[in-house]
């Protein structure tokens, strides 16, 4: 296969997932010919087309843009959700196309240049999102690949040069070890993906694999984590270590304790602890790459966050509605510890979409610990993504080992009407599915109401 610049051609399959989109943003953005295919439309793709990427939404098979007819000039990237019997991908696997994994395509990028991965179970969409924001408002030439949508950004891809690389190193399918980072961070362990690791001790090793990518000085990793390297942690005795946290009208106050000392009165606005984590981890890698310290806390006040992560889609005095990416039991519980936080007098209802029937059956006792914290939760049925359903389990099971009296389980028809007709005034929506395009319709609906 010729070098990365050299190939003029690039096809996605699956180009309106939000690591493929922004990788084809990047292309088309490096005057690349750029196509692809995916199942629905979204504002995803619709960006993408608005750009002027073509983008279509039936398997063609063979029959595909003439435009890619070059083999040995064209790349066919892919996301392994993507059945293998797909028309389009087993013509171009047949053909002899060049045919890679996303992951395998941002490891020819990052490996080319000095790179900043962002590794965990949790937190890396926010972190890698924090980071790169702080290296482009700091001056430096960086692209940033998210996993999200960044407020600030409106988009994807951070892209003020292309010297640095900011990436989320993906656990699934073990697809960060194709990295080849100067600068990582491991932000979390936790079981996940067990049906694709063998067991969490598999999942730990991994992480370990990776984190070996780097010598321990160039490795910053969570206070308490199995591994040698800078430790990030709150109030504790980290290498980095944000203290004195305080809540000033809605933003957190700290400082950053840190090897070469102390920078003080920090200002942040997103809610939740685990997301001044986020943030120091940020902080630590930025001036490991040598971000100027004095330019550092104008950056991270300047910074808005990413989409579905505690977005908030109604702030009013009779309603908040949030909107979260929560889909493990951990990221529940940051989301439930943050929502408390902000509003330690109100009731709280919870209406989640549990995300996978093996992530549902793995942490089921656990995902109804976290959500029997609420006052009140509703759920829908589990959103399948890549998987066939499994006996046994399903939202009415999870439901039944919830401890909190005041719990039901709905279609997603009736979604509108439960957060209309609820007595809560603080409403939190959490899921990877659906429940995401669904949010936007109920906050659409509720605002022409109102």
């Amino acid at each position: 296969m010729k070098p990365l610049s050299d190939i003029q051609n690039i096809y996605f399959i699956g180009i309106g997932g939000i690591g493929m989109s922004a990788l084809a943003f990047y292309f088309h953005n490096e005057g690349k010919v750029v196509a692809g295919y995916d199942k629905t439309p979204s504002d995803v793709t619709e960006k993408l087309q608005e750009a002027g990427v073509s983008v279509h939404f039936e398997d063609k098979g063979s029959a595909v843009d003439g435009r890619f007819s070059d083999i040995e000039n064209t790349l066919i990237v892919y996301t392994p959700a993507v059945p293998k019997t797909m028309g389009e991908l087993v013509h171009f696997r047949e053909s002899g196309y060049h045919i890679k994994k996303r992951a395998e395509v941002l490891g020819m990028i990052t490996n080319q240049t000095y790179s900043l991965a962002v590794a965990g179970t949790h937190g890396k969409t926010t972190t890698s999102s924090i980071l790169g924001h702080l290296l482009a408002d700091t001056g430096a030439p960086v692209t940033a690949f998210v996993g999200g949508i960044t407020n600030n950004y409106d988009g994807n891809l951070i892209q003020k040069g292309n010297e640095v690389i900011v990436v989320e190193a993906d656990e699934f399918d073990r697809s960060f070890l194709q990295l080849k980072p100067n600068i990582l961070c491991i932000t979390s362990m936790d079981a996940d993906h067990l049906d694709i690791y063998e067991n969490e001790a598999d999942l730990v090793q991994t992480f370990t694999d990776f984190g070996s990518l780097v010598v321990p000085s160039m490795r910053f990793v969570k206070n308490g984590l199995p591994l040698e390297g800078n430790t990030v942690g709150i109030e504790d005795d980290a290498d980095y270590s944000a203290q004195n946290i305080k809540i000033i009208e809605g933003q957190y106050v700290f400082d950053l304790k840190h090897p070469e000392g102390t920078i003080k009165d920090l200002v942040f606005n997103l809610p939740g602890r685990h997301n001044i984590f986020n943030a120091i981890t940020a902080l630590g890698m930025a001036m490991k790459y040598g971000s100027p310290t004095t330019l550092l806390p104008k950056a991270l006040l300047s910074y808005s966050g990413v989409n579905r992560r505690f977005t908030y889609r109604i702030k009013t005095d009779d309603l908040v509605l949030i909107d979260d990416y929560a889909h493990h039991p951990t990221e529940i519980s940051a989301v439930h510890q943050s929502v408390r936080e902000m509003y330690p007098e109100e009731e709280v209802l919870a209406i989640f979409q549990p995300h996978l029937f093996s992530r549902t059956r793995d942490f089921m006792g656990e995902f109804a610990r976290e959500l029997s914290r609420f006052d009140a939760v509703i759920l829908l049925d589990i959103y399948p993504a890549r998987e066939e359903p499994i006996d046994g389990i399903d939202s009415d099971a999870l439901m039944s080992q919830m401890t909190l009296s005041r719990k039901r389980k709905i279609q997603k028809s009736q979604l509108a009407d439960c957060v209309k007709d609820a007595s809560q005034k603080i409403i939190v929506m959490m899921g990877a599915g659906d429940i995401g395009v669904e949010i936007i319709k109920i906050t659409k609906a509720l605002k022409r109401a109102s």
